[in-house]
């Protein structure tokens, strides 16, 4: 497996992965900022939340976190929440906005 197949990967498992007040994936949602898959296969995944009240916010790290590291290619995963760029709603794909009636 290659570094971009593997980030592939991620991504899918991370559609796996949904919103509990927005039903989407967090992928779909744009909290998902960056995977970078090093050569050793270690893995960087920076995400964001909705807004920094998320109750859900400890869970949703966890929970990606863990999803990774479950993956067997995965040396290690770290999962990093970051708040800049600050989350909007345009960063939901596009699809989604129009579904959601914020087009």
């Amino acid at each position: 497996m290659t570094q971009e197949d593997l980030k592939w990967k991620i991504v899918d498992v991370c559609k796996t992965i949904m919103d509990p007040e927005i039903p989407h994936s967090i992928v779909d949602l744009g909290l998902i900022y960056s995977i970078d898959v090093h050569e050793d296969f270690s893995v960087d995944v920076q995400m964001t939340l909705t807004t920094p009240s998320c109750g859900f916010g400890p869970e949703f790290l966890n929970l990606v976190h863990s999803r990774i590291n479950g993956l067997q290619e995965v040396k290690e995963a770290k999962v990093e929440l970051v708040w800049d760029p600050p989350w909007n709603q345009s960063m939901i794909k596009e699809e989604i906005q129009f579904e959601m009636g914020l087009w």
